[in-house]
């Protein structure tokens, strides 16, 4: 048996406060490392010692192995948990902590080297008589080899990255034309991410279920499984909706993947908590797809139908207690379901975005779970990836959960950066996901492409009176007038003239009491606003409205249906998006890693301007229309902010813009 009672956490936001969470409740000392962007993350408020590792870039902070185990070192620390992501599948990482006398909580170094390249892995696994995808995962890398091969697969053909996962250094490709394109960029991305740019190819297995398997061994080798989860609903390879268990599960499929996932842990002599991922086709085929040696984003829904903590399942098997669970004890009951919230624009491609956090409201509930790193006042950085929480329900039923969780999303209310509350609502609500019918292509066929968000007029009308009223209170609070005589003057009913936007043209609003509320018309709309206690009527109906926030001229607006934000334009502010006028802006904060243009240069609509790596995810900055690039503002290798100007180009002696 191996003892510690300290626990450095080397991760950051929900997962480091979750894992700190359970072991400070195991009577564990927390610690926690945090870069200057993070200082005013919850994690490091609620450790027991936080010890800063860097301003922000992850490479000189969560990433530098050394820096961490120098925090352990100072801090006294006698264990390290890594969380998911950054250091978690590294096993010279893992090693090294052995190497410092540190208990690191997880499988062994060589288990995680074997598991996390993706050509070894599936190598293995072939050998074990664990089904597998056809593919290659050959040594020869070369970009003719390569080729040859995906010809050879027949395509559609996946390209992975063999060093990582989470979508990055992945690409689907469905011609040969397009093979070599997408090789470079899928290569591109896995060096940057993982520092690697070796690649597997797969036969891509269309409209498939993505089931994993959670499994858990400890030190004596006892192997069990807690049952499976369905991560289907993905966009960019990245899951979004994650749910315990998988709708079209029976119990003999169960046994048998969970057989299969038990043996793939048993053939590298697992340790801890592991997940083995699985395609599920429309058949009820099943092949192997990866295994990820450490805890899981999704990890609740399977605590929730499960009964288990799985993070103090890790610290016991780290400690080389034995788990104290049989296969046969292990019962599902009733049924969870995650969405993962993001600082993301859904109608832009799912931009990532950033910023300061104005209000972050979870919501509560009998049945409802939400995982958060993130409070009011922060700012979300850059610098990591973009998922904000975890909003969790677990019900009796798979509708029950789903009735709870589409509730508890109605009241969550997220102000600041855009983020992704509103399409999941969607997507919740959707036909084929209500049916328990989603797979891998769901959010492509359904969601491709997301409009822009169209404000209704009634939606200006309320947002027009609470900015007015913010107006009226705060200019009786100045000048000492009784608020029956707000809005009134002595020749009459005063009218007030509002102009707004949100993402579109500028709207006016003329607002003027009447005896019975306040009258609005926005363009040719009328609308009717009436105050009765605490209940506000528009047009005659309940207006649901969860919150409202007034940040200098910018309403943030949350009903149960949708979250709003929409800007007063004083006069003399201008009604246009910085990136007009020709000029190519940066749409994000981030490390710009290749300018494709020079001046002097003709491009067509498509062209590849740029790309830009922020949140972990590479993206390319596209031409819209065909003109010729008169200015390139920016240097490739240089970090860039939101705004920024890259590139100008015009045409027709009128400058365009590009788009990502």
């Amino acid at each position: 048996m191996t003892q510690f009672n300290s626990i450095l956490v080397a991760n950051r936001g929900e997962i480091a406060l979750r894992i700190m969470r359970t072991a400070r409740a195991m009577g564990m000392t927390c610690i926690a490392v945090y870069t200057e962007a993070d200082a005013q993350s919850p994690h490091v408020a609620f450790s027991d010692r936080a010890i800063c590792i860097g301003a922000g870039p992850v490479g000189d902070s969560y990433l530098d192995a050394a820096k961490v185990l120098a925090a352990a070192t100072e801090a006294g620390a006698e264990a390290i948990h890594p969380g998911y992501g950054f250091l978690s599948e590294n096993a010279d990482f893992a090693q090294a902590c052995q190497d410092a006398g540190l208990t690191f909580i997880g499988p062994s170094a060589e288990a995680i080297a074997l598991m996390g390249n993706k050509a070894a892995a599936k190598r293995r696994m072939i050998a074990a008589g664990v089904p597998c995808v056809p593919g290659y995962e050959g040594a020869d890398q070369t970009a003719n080899t390569l080729q040859a091969e995906a010809d050879k697969i027949t395509y559609p053909v996946m390209i992975k990255a063999a060093a990582g996962g989470g979508g990055r250094g992945m690409r689907l490709v469905t011609t040969a034309d397009d093979f070599a394109k997408a090789l470079d960029l899928a290569k591109s991305e896995a060096l940057a991410a993982f520092g690697s740019d070796e690649m597997i190819l797969e036969k891509a297995v269309l409209r498939p279920r993505h089931v994993e398997i959670q499994v858990f061994a400890d030190a004596s080798g006892h192997t069990i499984h807690l049952g499976e989860r369905d991560c289907s609903v993905q966009r960019r390879h990245q899951k979004v909706v994650e749910e315990a268990p998988c709708p079209v599960m029976t119990p003999d499929l169960r046994t048998r993947m969970g057989a299969a996932a038990v043996e793939a842990a048993r053939a590298i002599s697992y340790l801890g908590a592991g997940t083995v991922e699985f395609l599920l086709d429309e058949s009820g085929v099943f092949y192997f797809l990866e295994m990820n040696t450490r805890l899981q984003v999704e990890h609740p829904v399977t605590e929730m139908i499960t009964g288990q903590d799985l993070v103090a399942l890790q610290i016991r098997a780290a400690k080389g207690e034995p788990l104290g669970l049989t296969q046969e004890e292990v019962t599902l009951t009733g049924h969870a379901i995650e969405v993962r919230l993001y600082a993301e624009d859904p109608a832009q491609d799912f931009l990532p975005q950033s910023g300061p956090i104005s209000l972050w409201k979870p919501a509560e509930g009998v049945g409802i779970r939400v995982d958060a790193g993130i409070t009011s006042g922060q700012e979300v950085s850059a610098f990591y990836d973009p998922m904000l929480a975890k909003v969790i329900a677990h019900g009796a039923t798979r509708a029950e959960a789903l009735q709870h969780l589409r509730a508890a999303l109605s009241d969550t209310v997220l102000f600041g950066p855009v983020c992704n509350r509103d399409f999941l609502m969607d997507v919740l609500a959707h036909p084929v996901f209500v049916a328990g019918e989603a797979t891998t292509s769901f959010i492509g066929e359904y969601f491709d492409p997301l409009p822009q968000p169209e404000v209704a007029s009634a939606d200006l009308a309320l947002a027009a009176t609470l900015i007015y009223g913010a107006d009226q209170r705060a200019l009786a609070q100045l000048a000492d007038i009784p608020a029956e005589l707000l809005g009134w003057s002595s020749q009459g009913v005063l009218q007030a003239r509002m102009v707004l936007q949100a993402g579109g043209d500028p709207v006016t609003a003329l607002l003027r009491h009447s005896p019975d509320g306040i009258r609005v018309q926005v363009g040719a709309a009328q609308h009717h606003l009436v105050q009765q206690g605490d209940c506000l009527r528009l047009d005659g109906l309940r207006v649901d409205l969860r919150n409202h926030l007034l940040v200098d001229d910018d309403l943030y607006l949350a009903t149960g249906a949708r979250m709003l934000k929409l800007t007063r334009l004083r006069a003399g502010a201008s009604a246009t998006a910085a990136a007009g006028g020709g000029e190519v802006r940066a749409p994000m904060h981030g490390n710009l890693l290749e300018i494709c243009v020079r001046a002097g240069d003709q491009v067509e609509p498509g062209t590849r301007l740029a790309v830009l790596e922020a949140m972990k995810m590479q993206h390319e900055i596209l031409a819209e229309v065909a003109g010729t690039v008169s200015e390139v503002a920016a240097v490739a290798a240089s970090q860039v902010k939101a705004g920024d100007l890259l590139v100008q180009i015009e045409q027709d002696n009128s400058a365009q813009e590009a788009k990502i």
